[in-house]
């Protein structure tokens, strides 16, 4: 509605309104959920709580788990059993109308329903959702055999337990947001999905925990789409903003996706972009430890008081300010109207850590931000060489208000050629978010040796699945993916489905990427079938005008590997296509500011993107 106001469009103008958000992270975070209960199958209330056995920190024995999103006393039990194949023991109608009565007793929002062997066999599972809803209409009630029909119990019950978790808080907000948007004659808006797809409000709702990875996902989908039009469709997504990094894989110009995500030690095996995230952002503030090592987050400034030079109450030194000592960003410049930096503040909060460390304000400068860099450096191993993806083979896309500022910095650790910095680069995930398709995934669980299975099973299966999918969306586009494993693995690898004679040897070629080997004389297992059904919408072209004239804006001191020198200052505005930069010099973007190091150069290509290559010699 800010935007409506500021912009000076007309909310009847409006097309379309896309919206990725973080309501459903920041509640799983902060434990702000629903009061949510669980009705299992008897025996089994404490799956929750038992989880796997890997611990967060493996040598750390005072460390203790998350907590369950449902206590204890809010899990309930129903006397039946599903085996492998079907009925063991019929649902006893006595122990669900106890389930039932303890449920509403508990006076919460929402309720989880997690029965043995549901996947397979939904049907008393389905019962007791339906004697739920009759008896609670106002509570919100998930099945496991609707928002995740896998095997694995743990996994299952804890997805569908953050569904509930999460679907009443999202309802509260989305629909108001869809109320107020009605209110001014704007179309419905479209919701960010963490597969990297948009949907309904209702249907966003109706799979909660599908959104969770909302509000990353839309700037990787953007990132996607600018590095394919100019030509590099394998890459690594760089988005630093004020809080955090968040870090992604592109392959041949597609976001990739898994379902081994955890959240807030909430394990959610739902399809989500394959995002790693770390605390290091503008605003991560540095400090010292106890044994006198300079370090730099988790803890964050945030907006408010922010870093030390926003001159708005914050006291201790953030990634900014070491930004803004060493001449990167402009003494006095302006941020959005209402916040001026100041780097006398900045070297005074630096000159004050560096009294504790035995250092300079320049010294302690130089260090956060080669701290920040290993940091972000990891995140970006973690996506790359641990997925089996060589990072010197892909060019580095960033973007996010701070990511132009150390792209060229982690591109020299990774032994990386190419940085891309796109004109939108500030607002990169706004883009992903209006060029994203609607989509929706399907899963059917498939467990068997992939020597016995049925071509024209296979077939029936995949076509079940395409048939519901007509019927949700209008002409979707389907993609057939199944997860495979050797006999005996805990996990899978997934892989596109079609033809299915292509399948084993797909399978092998993905782990050998993944892990360094593989194993042909091994039996392989079929686990789920997977379908991605999109409808594509509208993409707009991107063009940049010719180059005009120069660019140069002045010069400022900055600082690079402990030297000052006098720079060039580029006003990304005055430059077009063609348009060249050398480096050392210093990009200013709209929303965010590129940092050239010296022995990388660069050109502005036809699509607005400022394409920097490291000199060779």
């Amino acid at each position: 509605m800010n935007a409506f106001e500021a912009s000076e469009v007309e909310a009847g103008a409006v097309v379309a309104l896309a919206h990725g958000m973080t309501v459903a992270t920041n509640a799983l975070l902060e434990r702000r959920g629903a009061s949510t209960a669980l009705v299992t199958t008897v025996g089994f209330r404490d799956v929750l709580e038992i989880s796997r056995q890997n611990r967060p920190a493996l040598y750390d024995l005072a460390q203790d788990r998350p907590p369950a999103l449902v206590p204890r006393e809010l899990r309930f039990t129903v006397e039946e059993r599903m085996g492998p194949d079907g009925e063991l023991i019929p649902l006893d109608e006595t122990s669900l109308e106890a389930a039932v009565t303890a449920v509403e007793e508990a006076d919460v929002e929402a309720v989880a329903v997690c029965l043995l062997f549901a996947f397979a066999h939904p049907e008393h599972e389905r019962r007791v959702g339906e004697a739920l809803r009759e008896a609670l209409p106002n509570v919100y009630v998930s099945l496991s055999s609707e928002v995740l029909p896998e095997f694995r119990e743990y996994e299952r019950f804890s997805t569908t337990t953050a569904d509930a978790y999460l679907a009443p808080k999202l309802a509260a907000y989305l629909e108001k947001l869809a109320e107020r948007m009605d209110e001014v004659g704007s179309p419905p808006p479209l919701i960010m999905q963490s597969s990297g797809g948009v949907t309904s409000v209702d249907d966003a709702v109706s799979d909660a925990a599908g959104c969770v990875l909302s509000g990353p996902a839309g700037g990787v989908v953007g990132a996607a789409y600018v590095g394919s039009l100019g030509g590099y469709p394998d890459l690594l997504t760089f988005d630093m903003g004020g809080t955090s990094t968040d870090v992604a894989p592109i392959l041949a110009g597609e976001a990739q996706t898994t379902t081994e995500t955890v959240v807030a030690g909430v394990p959610i095996k739902l399809p989500m972009v394959d995002v790693h995230t770390v605390s290091a952002g503008g605003g991560s503030i540095a400090w010292a430890d106890a044994g006198g090592a300079l370090r730099v987050g988790p803890h964050s400034a945030g907006a408010e008081p922010g870093p030390a030079a926003y001159d708005m109450g914050g006291s201790e030194p953030a990634v900014t300010d070491a930004n803004l000592f060493l001449g990167y960003l402009a003494d006095g410049t302006e941020l959005g109207g209402e916040v001026v930096l100041r780097r006398g503040l900045s070297e005074k909060a630096l000159a004050a850590l560096g009294e504790k460390l035995g250092l300079t304000a320049e010294d302690v400068a130089l260090g956060t931000v080669r701290v920040a860099n290993a940091e972000m450096t990891r995140a970006l191993r973690i996506v790359s060489v641990e997925r089996g993806l060589d990072p010197r083979e892909f060019a580095l896309l960033a973007f996010g208000g701070a990511g132009g500022m150390h792209a060229c910095a982690l591109a020299e650790e990774l032994g990386m050629q190419t940085v891309l910095v796109p004109r939108a680069g500030g607002v990169l995930s706004a883009l992903g978010l209006a060029i994203s398709d609607i989509r929706r995934d399907y899963v059917s669980p498939y467990l068997s040796p992939l020597g016995d299975v049925d071509a024209e099973e296979f077939e029936r299966r995949f076509a079940r699945m395409e048939s519901t999918s007509d019927g949700e969306l209008t002409d979707p586009e389907h993609t057939r993916r199944a997860d495979l494993r050797y006999g005996g693995q805990s996990f899978e690898l997934t892989v596109e489905a079609d033809p299915f004679e292509k399948l084993e040897h797909r399978f092998h070629q993905a782990h050998e990427r993944r892990y360094g080997y593989r194993m042909e004389d091994e039996a392989v297992e079929l686990v789920n079938l997977r379908l991605i059904s999109t409808v594509p919408v509208e993409k707009p072209g991107l063009t940049e005008p010719e180059a005009g004239d120069t660019a140069e804006a002045g010069e400022r001191e900055a600082n690079f590997d402990g030297e000052w020198m006098e720079v060039p200052v580029l006003d990304r505005e005055k430059m077009g296509e063609g348009s060249e930069v050398e480096g050392p010099a210093i990009v200013e973007f709209r929303e965010s500011t590129c940092v050239v190091r010296p022995g990388w150069r660069g050109v502005v290509d036809g699509v607005g993107t400022l394409v920097l290559e490291k000199d060779d010699g």
